[in-house]
This record gives structure tokens, C-alpha cells and sequence, in this order.
């Protein structure tokens, strides 16, 4: 896995060893940034479930201001600080240690706001439902936000309208997706 654009190109992540991650692939990877790169510049950017915090570092590396990147599992954020401190990005990042609902919340007793929400969530558990929930009345995001998760292709979204979320567009591959939610139902 490596940084594919931006100030930290071509530079090598380190992943954990093991399935406790599913990092994603850098074809993915392009196709989704290719996707957002207008919107990159000067954001604030959240990378919930970082896994090897491959996306958060790849959205510095492409110009975003500032990125959160929330993991629970010790090991794999302990590879985020190194990624980051290889890549020269850890001034323009903060970790945080735990499960992403306690994150979420420690970030919103700061004030934080987020121009852009990665999630990538363990697949077929609902994870990305309980997030959405949580940041459905949160100040985390703002009217022109855009959440971004990455989803098995049977991953179910016809609540979002009822939680106040519209889907924006689809990106579909093989065996996944990403799928772009903007704060407000249509």
C-alpha cells in the first residue's frame, strides 16, 4: 500500500498484520480520491474505523488542512503514527484511541466540524447506520459536508432519508462500494 498523490507520492503505509483491517485497495483508492480531489483542498477531514489510516494520510498528502483519524485497535494505530510520521503529515493530524462513537463525541466537545467523513467499517455489522445516527443531529458536520462510506454491495441505506441524509451518488465496484451522503433527506 502506498501514497498515491499529493506531497507524500509514492511513499510506502505499513498495514498491521492480520484481518483486523481491510485497507483499501490503492485502485479503490484512486477512483475515490479522483472523486473528491476538488473538494480536498483546505478541508477538515475525518477518518472513522483508520484501520492502517491509509485514506486520512492519503487526503493530507492531497491538500487537506487538518485530519482526525479515530481507530480502536492499538496495533493499527500505532502503524497510523508511524505512516505519518514517515510521510511527514503528523503535525497536520490527531489520533485518537478508541471506539469511533467515544470519538466522535470527545471531538464534539471541542467544537470540531468536518468538511468531509470517511468511514470504513467492519462490513455486515451496521456500523455505518449507528455513525449516521449519532452525526444526524451532530455540529460535526455541516450543511455542505459530504460523508463517504465504504459499504459491502449488499449493505442496506434506505433509512437515510429518515435520518435526514440524502444519497448524493454511488460508486460501485466488484465487491464494494462508496457511497456520498450529504446532511439533509431530498
Amino acid at each position: 500500500m502506498r501514497v498515491i498523490a499529493g506531497s507524500a507520492r509514492r511513499l510506502l503505509l505499513k498495514t498491521i498484520d492480520g484481518i483486523d483491517t481491510r485497507p483499501t485497495t490503492d485502485r479503490l483508492k484512486e477512483t475515490l480520491f479522483n472523486m473528491i480531489t476538488p473538494d480536498l483542498y483546505g478541508c477538515r477531514f475525518l477518518d472513522l474505523f483508520s484501520g492502517s489510516g491509509g485514506i486520512g494520510i492519503e487526503a493530507l498528502s492531497r491538500g487537506a488542512d487538518w485530519a482526525v483519524l479515530i481507530e480502536q485497535n492499538p496495533k493499527a494505530l500505532a502503524c497510523i503514527r508511524e505512516n505519518l510520521k514517515n510521510t511527514g503529515l503528523e503535525d497536520r493530524s490527531l489520533l485518537i484511541l478508541g471506539d469511533v462513537l467515544t470519538g466522535l463525541k470527545r471531538l464534539e466537545d471541542k467544537g470540531s466540524v468536518f468538511d468531509i467523513v470517511f468511514m470504513d467499517p467492519p462490513y455486515g455489522q451496521n456500523l455505518e447506520r449507528m455513525v449516521l445516527e449519532y452525526l444526524k443531529t451532530s455540529d460535526l458536520i455541516h450543511e455542505e459536508s459530504t460523508v463517504i462510506v465504504e459499504a459491502s454491495l449488499d449493505t442496506e441505506f434506505s433509512y437515510l432519508n429518515s435520518m435526514g441524509f440524502s444519497m448524493k451518488k454511488a460508486k460501485k465496484y466488484k465487491t464494494n462500494q462508496h457511497v456520498f451522503l450529504a446532511k439533509g433527506a431530498k
